[in-house]
């Protein structure tokens, strides 16, 4: 299905009084209104493709109907999302569970959507069926010369797939690692992994990023080979000036400090990208400030500053994704909660008082530093960001546009009950 313009304006025209009320009182208090519209309205976020279907757990997968069933069925919902929000105009895939049958008519098809290809993800933390060798005990660090090659081969592959749908980067993430001492050596481990990543980067495109995730545990407990941002970011100084760092929010250890990290990382020009989610625990993939939605803005205002700092452009020098997975939720309300958070948190960035803010800092005034944020978060930008959406003409409330249209029931209606999406 697809959400007619028409459906959009109808909605639109209902809310419209008390919106430009609430927008007129924002542009009153804050001098710089204007300017984050339009940054706003510039910034995008790519929906994974396998975050369209009911995530699960080792226990259970509870589908709620009409998932989508192929590659085109994801663009579609995608499609679907970017139709409502006009914030989600790229889809990230991931091979082997979302291979095009076609790249001609997939790009055509994602081209009518208003889409385009974000970065492609490899897969070798899942044996696939006819798969020669296994990846039980590892893959691009494993001691066998023949299984690494054989991750190697996949990986360019997956760059093969991309550069034909016009993505220009590849998101490399691996559950290498061990779960007993003395089951690895950690050196040789190393050496192996950045041996293969070397092959694979020298098959990387001239225009492309190879953005190297890492993770603190799951599904190896004792190590990881990529287990921190520290190991990534040595893997991404070794290969050259086309491997960054991707962080994603929930691959971290408890009470990780991430915005000190994303700062450092910038600093050094090896921030590559983000992964957004939310998490409790570990790597719970909730939706995105769910949880805690201000660490989501002061990792984001270590972003804003940072990319200032080196003049950078917000929307397109860094990696926008979302890598969330919820088996309780329906998928596209999942989504478009996410990404308002993300938009929101990027607003409240955007509000701070720099030069307050680096005056408080250099005088070791804490307790005004502290109100400057503070004053920055809770302020409600709401009706800016859903200004930025009306003048791209999207819904100034999606989700609540999403249920007006029973956007889920006619997706069962045309899929059936039982469809159950490609990937985890």
């Amino acid at each position: 299905m697809r959400i007619e313009s028409s459906h959009i304006e109808k909605h639109n025209n209902k809310l419209i009084a008390s919106h430009v009320r609430k927008v007129k009182q924002l542009s009153r208090e804050i001098p710089n209104t204007q300017r984050i519209i339009r940054k706003l309205m510039e910034f995008q976020i790519a929906i994974p493709s396998w975050a369209l279907g009911t995530g699960g757990t080792r226990f259970g997968r509870f589908s709620g109907g009409g998932e989508p069933r192929s590659l085109e069925e994801k663009i579609e919902d995608v499609g679907l999302l970017h139709a409502l929000n006009k914030s989600s105009g790229a889809i990230s895939l991931h091979i082997p569970w979302d291979i095009p049958s076609n790249n001609k008519k997939i790009k055509a098809l994602a081209a009518e959507h208003g889409l385009n290809f974000d970065a492609v993800n490899s897969n070798t933390f899942q044996d696939q069926p006819h798969q020669k060798y296994s990846y039980k005990f590892g893959s691009l660090q494993h001691v066998n010369a023949k299984v690494r090659q054989q991750a190697i081969d996949h990986n360019i592959e997956v760059i093969k797939y991309g550069k034909a749908l016009g993505s220009n980067s590849i998101t490399v993430w691996l559950s290498d690692g061990s779960c007993f001492p003395g089951q690895l050596n950690f050196r040789k481990a190393f050496q192996r992994t950045l041996e293969s990543l070397q092959e694979i980067y020298a098959a990387l495109p001239t225009n492309w990023k190879m953005f190297i995730e890492y993770k603190a545990f799951e599904p190896n407990f004792y190590s990881m080979t990529v287990g921190d941002w520290g190991q990534s970011y040595l893997y991404a100084s070794k290969l050259g000036p086309k491997a960054y760092t991707l962080v994603d929010l929930g691959h971290h250890l408890p009470n990780a400090n991430i915005e000190q990290i994303v700062s450092l990382l910038l600093m050094e020009g090896k921030l590559g990208g983000f992964h957004f989610n939310d998490s409790k625990y570990g790597d719970d993939d909730l939706t995105v400030g769910s949880i805690n939605p201000y660490q989501l803005f002061l990792i984001f205002n270590e972003l804003v500053e940072g990319m200032d700092a080196r003049q950078m452009n917000h929307a397109t020098d860094l990696g926008w994704m979302i890598d969330a997975s919820h088996n309780v939720k329906d998928p596209l309300e999942d989504l478009l909660q996410s990404v308002e958070a993300i938009k929101i948190a990027y607003a409240q960035a955007l509000l701070v008082d720099r030069k307050e803010l680096n005056r408080a800092q250099e005088r070791n005034d804490v307790t005004q530093a502290q109100e400057i944020l503070q004053q920055a978060y809770r302020t409600d930008v709401r009706p800016l960001v859903a200004e930025a959406r009306l003048r791209k003409g999207a819904a100034l409330q999606p989700l609540q546009l999403l249920r007006e249209l029973h956007v889920r029931q006619q997706l069962i209606s045309e899929r059936g009950s039982k469809t159950v999406a490609t990937g985890l």
